[in-house]
């Protein structure tokens, strides 16, 4: 535990010091952050290009409830076996009558490239200016060798058919996240 010294003048003019705590903050929090998107609010929506370059019509989600999942960068190890994992199951999903959309901030061309490679079932979305991944609070300052920078911390989110969000993953870990979103999805 962290200590810091801090000196309080007396009233007398005299100096005296004490020791206060102060606990050092998680560095992976798995509280939600003070803004985005919590249970029970309305899913923001935001106009961006899916992979194969359309704008995507949130309109066309209308009456469906559907997986929202950020992750932060295509073909990187977490993220190709996360969509995998989502492209596998889908099957699942589509009985249940729920939408898959993975977002993060590639490109378009980048999407189309990782859709077609990993034979990607289901629609990616470029956030560029990352401006849907603030709206849902998982564009975060995050750490890394002492080193800090802006990214998508890897979240999740279950929305009903009447654009309501109903369960909210953050901080996901890949292993048996996909089985924890299906269980999500039978509870709604």
């Amino acid at each position: 535990m962290a200590t810091k010294k801090t000196t309080k003048r007396a009233s007398d003019g005299g100096a005296r010091s004490r020791e206060t705590t102060r606990k050092k903050p998680s560095p992976r929090s798995k509280q939600a952050p003070s803004t985005g998107v919590r249970e029970g609010m309305r899913a923001p929506t935001e106009k961006l290009a899916d992979q194969s370059g359309r704008l995507f019509s949130w309109k066309a989600l209308k009456g469906k409830a559907f997986v929202l999942y950020f992750y932060p960068r295509d073909k990187t190890s977490g993220c190709t076996r996360e969509a995998g994992d989502f492209r596998d199951r889908l099957s699942e999903f589509t009985r249940a009558r729920v939408e898959v959309l993975g977002v993060s901030p590639d490109s378009v061309e980048s999407h189309a490239s990782f859709a077609d490679q990993q034979g990607l079932n289901f629609t990616l979305l470029s956030d560029p200016d990352h401006r849907l991944a603030e709206a849902y609070g998982t564009w975060i300052k995050k750490k890394n060798y002492g080193r800090e920078y802006m990214g998508i911390d890897r979240s999740t989110f279950v929305v009903d058919a009447r654009g309501i969000v109903r369960k909210v993953f953050r901080n996901v870990r890949v292993p048996g996240h996909v089985d924890r979103v299906l269980e999500a999805i039978g509870e709604l």
